[in-house]
This record gives C-alpha cells, sequence and structure tokens, in this order.
C-alpha cells in the first residue's frame, strides 16, 4: 500500500492546549509514515516500524 492512499488518523495526543501540535499517521504493511496535519502537501516520513517504535520510545523519555 503506497501511504499517500492510505487512511491518515489525527493523533488523539498531540500536545498543547491549542490543538495546533498535530500530527497524523498511516500505517502500510512494512511502514509507517507521520505528516503535519495543518501542511500536508508538504509530504511525509516514512519509517520502518522498528524506526517508528524507536521514535516512539525516545520521544516518551523526553
Amino acid at each position: 500500500m503506497e501511504l499517500n492512499k492510505a487512511t491518515w488518523r489525527k493523533s488523539s495526543y498531540s500536545g498543547g492546549n491549542d490543538g495546533n501540535h498535530c500530527i497524523e499517521l498511516a500505517a502500510a504493511t512494512d511502514v509507517i509514515g507521520v505528516r503535519d496535519s495543518k501542511a500536508r502537501s508538504l509530504g511525509h516520513l516514512s519509517m520502518s516500524r522498528k524506526e517508528f517504535a524507536q521514535l516512539s520510545e525516545a520521544i516518551k523519555a523526553l
């Protein structure tokens, strides 16, 4: 599945009380996509599921 055709979902926890710090995620078989919900036209970051798990753990540790 190509991420451009994937179903993107907005994170329910994106930080900030103003709702202006949102990201969206999409998943394909081997890839996770991350993009800015306010700047979708700028594209997305693609990473493996393992890389996404590592990124998530690093963010949680902040």
